[in-house]
């Protein structure tokens, strides 16, 4: 079992704010009003607030809960599996007029937010061995290198080309404006953090809010995987899974609340939330994904599910549902999709990240349930994937997906014998998707496998507006550079094809 070592983070808001409050370029100004370097790095305790605050990027976002970073829910509204009525994530606005420069929420935030965390990170590294040595000084950098690969795989994933960044911007000429550099420089870069971070971190199971090894290995299988590198994929999944550090949580639906994720063995790594100081932004997330119907499930995603898989019911309402664990709320329309209430569209309201037992969501409920962003159930199916692809639909194959199917309280029937190598493909994509909705991967499994357009241009996610269709172009595998950082420097910054 895993205990809550109640990582508090709000010792870093300061440092946090110091780094991004300047209003001018990413990449091109000097941050006018930050911590002056004279005054810092005086003691351990600067380097304690310093890391604190690299990991704050982690709750960053636009202003308002609608376009926080990490509400990881948002992304599955640019998917076949979502409709969020009001445009929380930007998912509605952007994938039903398409994808521009001057588009905001999440393809601005992105950009703007791994840019500002990269910033930081660069200046904790160029400044950390001033007041820390020996193995605190090497697990602390180990989190710094880790912390910027995972900036950096967002961008590369999102934007493809973009400039990097190496020097702590307290010294770095931010008059010059910087050119781009390819996606593959990019990966490299990513890669070679990672391997820092593997090399530097401590060889422990995930508990504490802060990455350990394990965490770096898991971003770098989804990085190779990205890179469709399937045998470095698959050999390092497995070093994930030999290594017995982890393993799939017998309660499926408790990765998705408070309790059950303190005692999860199968988190690796998620945004950490603790009441009262540290809780969902503006809006509880519970007032998002129901008074507002953020986040409702697709017919095409419900018709997914193979009969009889407790994870449909365990991840979405239906009709008359909600007496199991503590349910039901005092509201039917919010247990019976379709019903009595405007801002319900017919379909499919979300139980997945809802605290179990509450009653009524509405304005001043507060949440803390950390947002999980990996979990060992995608080591095992990413192991599937890169295997499968890489050597064929061998014994470790179907084991490793019958594990996450068969898991104590889902109990799937294990795969039929002697599927092809393209018919195991179909079935890890069918086991993504009813495994992972409203935890923000379909978005980028359906780019890397390179059938996005097809199964998204032309969707229509709303069945009382078929007329609102998905615009999704080939091109979206590079999201546009947001159009105010190509004005701000000059010529330099070019945008990305097609826009």
């Amino acid at each position: 079992m895993k205990h809550n070592n109640k990582i508090i983070l709000l010792t870093g808001f300061a440092l946090f704010m110091a780094f991004t409050s300047c209003k001018k370029s990413l990449l091109d100004v000097a941050p006018p009003d930050q911590l002056s370097t004279t005054v810092f790095w005086k003691s351990e305790a600067d380097a304690d607030l310093a890391l604190t605050g690299l990991y704050n990027f982690l709750y960053a976002g636009g202003g308002n809960w609608a376009n926080s970073q990490y509400e990881i829910m948002g992304w599955d509204t640019y998917t076949d599996d979502v409709f969020g009525k009001h445009n929380y994530g930007g998912g509605y606005n952007a994938t039903s007029s398409g994808i521009t420069p001057n588009t905001g929420a999440y393809v601005y935030n992105y950009y703007n937010n791994n840019y500002r965390a990269i910033a930081a990170i660069n200046s904790f590294l160029a400044n950390v061995d001033k007041v820390l040595t020996g193995d605190k000084l090497t697990k602390y950098k180990g989190e710094a290198y880790f912390m910027r690969a995972f900036n950096y795989f967002w961008l590369a994933q999102l934007y493809g080309n973009v400039p990097i960044i190496k020097d702590d911007p307290f010294k770095a000429d931010f008059k010059t404006p910087m050119a781009k550099s390819t996606r593959a420089e990019v990966l490299a870069f990513v890669y070679q953090d990672l391997d820092a971070a593997i090399a530097a971190l401590p060889d422990d199971a995930y508990s504490s809010g802060h990455a350990v090894k394990t965490t770096a290995q898991g971003y770098k299988v989804r990085a190779l995987l990205f890179e469709k590198k399937y045998a470095e994929a698959a050999d390092l999944a497995k070093e994930i899974i030999d290594g017995n550090k982890y393993s799939l949580n017998p309660d499926y639906d408790a990765n998705f609340y408070k309790a059950g994720q303190n005692a999860s063995n199968e988190i690796m790594f998620s945004v950490k939330f603790l009441l009262p100081n540290i809780e969902h932004a503006d809006a509880a997330l519970n007032v998002t994904m129901q008074t507002w119907g953020g986040y409702q499930g697709t017919q095409d995603l419900i018709d997914e599910y193979e009969a009889g898989d407790p994870r449909k019911s365990m991840t979405w309402f239906f009709p008359g549902d909600g007496t199991d664990k503590g349910w039901p709320f005092n509201n039917p329309a919010v247990a019976t999709p379709g019903g009595g209430q405007d801002w319900i569209v017919g379909f499919y309201l979300p139980k997945k990240w809802l605290t179990p037992g509450l009653k009524n969501p509405d304005y001043g409920v507060k949440g803390d349930n950390d947002f999980v962003l990996l979990r060992y159930a995608d080591i095992k199916l990413m192991y599937a994937e890169a295997q499968n692809e890489a050597a064929g639909p061998d014994a470790s194959v179907y084991a490793q997906i019958n594990e996450v199917r068969d898991r104590p309280g889902v109990n799937m029937p294990a795969l039929p014998a002697g599927l092809t190598k393209d018919q195991m493909r179909d079935r890890i994509r069918h086991e993504r998707r009813v495994e992972f909705p409203l935890e923000g991967i379909r978005y980028f499994d359906l780019r890397r496998w390179g059938i996005a357009t097809q199964k998204l241009n032309g969707f229509a996610p709303n069945p009382l507006a078929p007329a609102i269709k998905i615009k999704y172009e080939d091109k979206y595998e590079f999201w546009p550079i947001p159009q105010t950082e190509i004005d701000r420097n000059n010529g330099v910054l070019e945008q990305n094809p097609g826009y």
